[in-house]
């Protein structure tokens, strides 16, 4: 990005728009499918590399065949193993922890108003914990999409745009 002085010199703006590529725009955001001005269907998107026609400009599979077949590949399925192997267990541990406390809370009012330091008891502390606990569960899995996840479902996505540019839906 190009820091442009002009009379908003208090704005940044791109030198060119076109140089941020970015995966996780829609297809229909990036122009495909859309009307010229004059009313005319835009230009065809070119056809991705390898795709098979039966003739001129007539793909053989759909978008379905490809979505399918994107979901069956390993790499989908690595993506999926990733994401449940850390959602799971958290669900569990968090479902527990929050059904604990409000077991203790009912079945043993004593325990939780046990004083802790001065007019501070069990349970103002077991609820502040799971305010806590929330936020760090939401930290833990925002950081582990980041580093373990991420980076292959990009990959997949742009394997699928590609697959599917200039492919009926």
């Amino acid at each position: 990005m190009d820091k442009h002085e002009d009379r908003d010199a208090g704005k940044v703006r791109l030198s060119d728009p076109g140089e941020l590529d970015d995966p996780w725009q829609d297809a229909l955001a990036s122009g495909w499918g859309e009307l010229e001005s004059a009313g005319a269907p835009a230009a065809p998107v070119p056809q991705a590399r390898g795709a098979a026609q039966d003739g001129p400009g007539t793909p053989t599979e759909s978008a379905a065949d490809i979505y399918l077949e994107v979901q069956r590949s390993p790499a989908f399925q690595e993506v999926r193993r990733r994401y449940r192997r850390f959602v799971v267990p958290a669900c569990v541990a968090f479902f527990v922890w929050y059904v604990a406390y409000v077991v203790a809370a009912t079945a043993a009012p004593e325990l939780m108003a046990r004083p802790v330091a001065g007019s501070v008891n069990v349970a103002m502390v077991a609820g502040l914990g799971q305010f806590l606990s929330t936020f760090l569960l939401t930290w833990a899995y925002a950081r582990h999409a980041r580093l373990r996840r991420d980076r292959l479902a990009l990959e997949l996505r742009w394997e699928t745009q590609e697959l599917t540019r200039g492919v009926e839906r």
